[in-house]
């Protein structure tokens, strides 16, 4: 691919050349987005006679979780965190909030490498309790509740920075994660930067907070541009989508890194798709509610919960009880932590059986692909079944279901054996450890034919 980087640096060249104009599309992204959130929350609820195209509320929830996050979470593949760096509306809102804040410090707490990991996790759980999905206004609770947060934070820490990305953002990790697959990618060659170092271009504001001459690979950098051919040393370039994978080390990949991909994008996404045409899950609530009405326990079965705590629309006959929220909250743990720990045990074995545990974490984000797919097909169910509402047949969208599982869990197992052979262990123990990595990715495999198929 080395013929595609001189375009490719002229399209790095452009974004920093073209900040006003960049800036300029993110407040037009703003205002989109403003105008979807806060609208439909206040119209009333569509009724059985409403379409996509006569609703606004049913139009919005299309473009937010129909086509939004899911070509995002497609974005960050192909492109890197292109969506972060040029079109996000958050990081822009918290970016200028913070050129009139307060300007303090980062703190400490505040850098804790844990709290993309666990921001992700309660806004997944929280959204099933409330519907996120579903309804306008547990979207304008979510995501307008993120929104001001990372407004707030900009507006107390780091002058003309995206601390709240850098640090909180409830998907950053997730986006971390899959920019190691994107096919491009600004690279920095630290030997030129240090031999250029006359002072040829003021230096770039990097927003999310990126020690630029050190930076690797794709998966921190919000491909904004500003920093390209800085000392004529960074540059966009084309690479192999499984280069970044491929050269892991334990010390670029963090524990917490590991424990998004396993218990966060696998597990408990996994489980916040499935949850609504589980059979388990019916077992689970319908023994709960024999033992309740056995012990003449009634009040869990109740639904009066307010709507921001439960989901609760008795006017379309949409009310979680109290037993509802419980059941909710179990399975999606369950799932997080028995599919993420079963995971973890048999991708520390395959690293054992290489003989290499040290490299029980590089060898774990050969997972993302399957993650990533996961988190596409999981999203893309309310595209599918917004669409059939409308009385679309997709015929095809099964057989491209399975195609893409397969596509993930090849792409997955080819990365598994590669960073094996990278280990130089001996055949014997390549091909032990290899079975547990087929193994690793056939049970995902499983969890999502069992949604799609199998029930």
């Amino acid at each position: 691919m080395p013929e595609l980087n001189p375009w490719l640096q002229r399209l790095g060249d452009g974004l920093r050349r073209h900040g006003a104009t960049i800036r300029a599309v993110q407040w037009a992204v703003v205002s989109f987005y403003a105008v979807l959130l806060v609208i439909p929350a206040m119209l009333p609820l569509p009724d059985s006679q409403a379409r996509l195209l006569n609703n606004l509320t049913l139009f919005a929830q299309f473009l937010f979780w129909g086509l939004w996050w899911p070509f995002v979470l497609l974005s960050i593949v192909l492109f890197g965190r292109l969506w972060c760096g040029v079109l996000c509306p958050e990081g822009a809102l918290s970016e200028w909030a913070s050129q009139y804040g307060r300007g303090l410090g980062v703190p400490r707490g505040l850098r804790w490498a844990g709290w993309p990991t666990l921001a992700f996790c309660l806004t997944t759980l929280y959204g099933q309790l409330i519907s996120v999905y579903d309804y306008a206004q547990a979207a304008l609770l979510i995501l307008g509740g993120s929104t001001v947060a990372a407004v707030a934070v900009g507006l107390l820490f780091a002058r003309g920075k995206r601390v709240w990305c850098r640090y909180l953002c409830p998907v950053s990790g997730v986006f971390a994660l899959l920019a190691r697959l994107a096919p491009v990618h600004f690279r920095v060659d630290e030997q030129r930067w240090l031999e250029n170092s006359g002072p040829r271009r003021p230096p770039p504001n990097c927003a999310p907070l990126l020690d630029i001459r050190r930076l690797r690979g794709a998966a921190d950098c919000h491909a904004c541009g500003r920093c390209s051919g800085q000392r004529d040393a960074v540059r966009l370039i084309a690479r192999s989508s499984n280069q970044e994978i491929l050269e892991s080390t334990p010390t670029t990949v963090s524990p917490w890194d590991v424990r998004l991909l396993l218990f966060g994008v696998i597990g408990l996404a996994m489980g916040a798709f499935q949850w609504t045409v589980s059979p388990w899950f019916i077992a689970l609530k319908q023994a709960l509610a024999h033992y309740l009405v056995v012990h003449d326990v009634t009040w869990p079965l109740e639904d009066n919960a307010p709507w921001w705590l439960l989901t609760h629309y008795p006017q379309l006959n949409d009310s979680f009880s109290w037993l509802d929220g419980f059941c909710i909250v179990v399975y999606l743990g369950s799932s997080a932590l028995l599919l993420g720990t079963s995971l973890m045990l048999i991708v520390r074995l395959a690293a054992r059986l290489a003989g290499a545990p040290a490299r029980y974490r590089p060898l774990a984000i050969t997972l993302v692909p399957l993650g990533g797919a996961g988190l596409f097909l999981g999203l893309s169910a309310t595209t599918v079944k917004l669409l059939r509402y409308e009385g679309l047949l997709l015929e095809w969208v099964q057989p491209a279901r399975a195609i893409l599982l397969v596509m993930a869990i090849g792409w997955s197992m080819l990365l598994g054996w590669r960073m094996l052979g990278r280990e130089g262990a001996a055949s014997i123990r390549r091909l032990l450890a290899m079975a547990c990595m087929a193994l690793a990715s056939g049970l995902v495999g499983y969890g999502w034919w069992l949604q799609f198929w199998g029930w």
